[in-house]
């Protein structure tokens, strides 16, 4: 593909339909933080990235892609996480020879997700019924040099995660390393989490991007490379409220009166209850 451009896609809250969904301490039910997808494309094909996982929620991007006139030949999965690419199978029944790509690393998350008793237990219990089955096949990503640069990051809100660096639009696409206007998932940032997330947030900067398209956006705001910094002041934020709280509630209270522009504040609550359950490593 030669001159590029890009387009970002932003799925809207999802709604949670399972027996096993939380409310908010408010009340109010819980929904599923918007997910970007971003197109990467040349005069004739395209890459997509990060596709999000209910049968209707692709359905909207794919066509929201055919509005461009293009073949998708690969799809570029961040991480492993299944709200980034359970939605595969939609795709590839409009485009059958596109290549799912993911690092090895990504590939083995995606595969311990992809499983019926990992399904059972998360997945289809909060979304049953919403989510393609299909099996997704994943080519691990070469090192061919291509305008698209897989970079690996490690930890950050899941294990082995990536970004997509593309120099000649001086894009990275971040997947769920930088958060843009959306409190971030923190279930997974125990003990020295944060801090290899931080590192990962360095490694980020140092490309220098121009853009930054964040895994979960508020779709009102631009791809700000500034978002990398709020993301780190995020956790430092966490950091100090968790040396200063004692329950879930004053933990979350204190989050969101320090980030009230911050959109889908139930992840924020998950993250509390997971970690001051009394029996997480915070």
């Amino acid at each position: 593909m030669t001159a590029l451009r890009y387009e970002v896609f932003v799925t809207p809250a999802i709604s949670q339909s399972g027996s096993d969904t939380l409310n908010l301490p408010s009340g109010d039910p819980m929904v599923w933080s918007p997910i970007a997808t971003t197109l990467i494309y040349g005069r004739h094909d395209a890459a997509l990235v990060d596709p999000p996982f209910t049968t209707d929620t692709t359905r909207e991007v794919l066509a929201w892609v055919e509005k461009f006139v293009r073949d998708i030949t690969e799809i570029y999965v961040t991480h492993g996480h299944g709200d980034h690419w359970l939605g595969v199978p939609v795709l590839l029944e409009r485009f059958p020879d596109a290549v799912v790509r993911a690092t090895a690393g990504t590939r083995a998350h995606m595969a311990g997700l992809a499983t019926a008793e990992s399904r059972a237990e998360f997945w289809d219990a909060l979304f049953p019924g919403r989510i393609p089955t299909a099996p997704v096949d994943v080519q691990v990503v070469g090192e061919e040099g291509h305008a698209l640069i897989p970079v690996e990051v490690g930890h950050t809100d899941s294990d082995d995660t990536t970004v997509l660096w593309v120099p000649s639009l001086k894009l990275t696409v971040a997947g769920d390393v930088v958060y843009n206007g959306v409190h971030l998932a923190l279930a997974e940032a125990t003990g020295r989490g944060r801090d290899a997330w931080r590192q990962a947030l360095g490694q980020v900067e140092a490309l220098g991007a121009e853009f930054v398209v964040a895994g979960h956006k508020d779709p009102t705001r631009p791809d700000d490379p500034a978002d990398i910094g709020r993301t780190r002041r995020y956790l430092d934020d966490m950091d100090r409220q968790l040396k200063s709280s004692t329950t879930p509630m004053e933990f979350f209270e204190g989050m969101t009166s320090l980030h009230p522009e911050r959109i889908n504040p139930g992840v924020l609550w998950v993250g509390a209850l997971t970690l001051l359950s009394g029996d997480s490593a915070q």
